[in-house]
């Protein structure tokens, strides 16, 4: 039993390490505001596609700091935004051009590949 207590452990710091925090409302209205394309990805960290895309959005934002905004908002914690941004499945990924207008959306996984042409379409030079 304790081996398989280690493993646990080990594997929750591993995707602990590779997650955005969930953005507040304010985080979200800073981001559209800023004169920057931003996409946020809405899910839930108990999800299975969405924990595969964690370890991506923490690469672009990092990658793509001052230039747009990636953020993740987990719905389970904050229903309202899920409301807001009328999600019906999760993860969705929202993109907004710098002006904060939505200009594209999508369900399901996206890659790395994906999140960055959304970004592109959304403004990004």
């Amino acid at each position: 039993m304790k081996p398989f207590i280690v493993f646990s452990l080990l594997l929750l710091a591993t995707t602990a390490s590779a997650e955005l925090p969930s953005a507040t409302s304010t985080v979200v209205d800073q981001a559209l505001s800023s004169g920057k394309p931003t996409v946020i990805d809405l899910g839930a960290r108990s999800c299975i596609p969405c924990r595969k895309m964690a370890p991506i959005l923490e690469s672009l934002s990092g990658e793509y700091r001052g230039k747009a905004g990636v953020l993740f908002i987990d719905v389970r914690d904050d229903e309202a935004a899920a409301k807001k941004f009328r999600v019906r499945m999760i993860p969705t990924q929202i993109f907004f051009n710098a002006q904060g207008k939505e200009v594209r959306r999508h369900a399901g996984f996206m890659d790395k590949i994906e999140i960055v042409n959304g970004l592109k379409a959304a403004g990004l030079k």
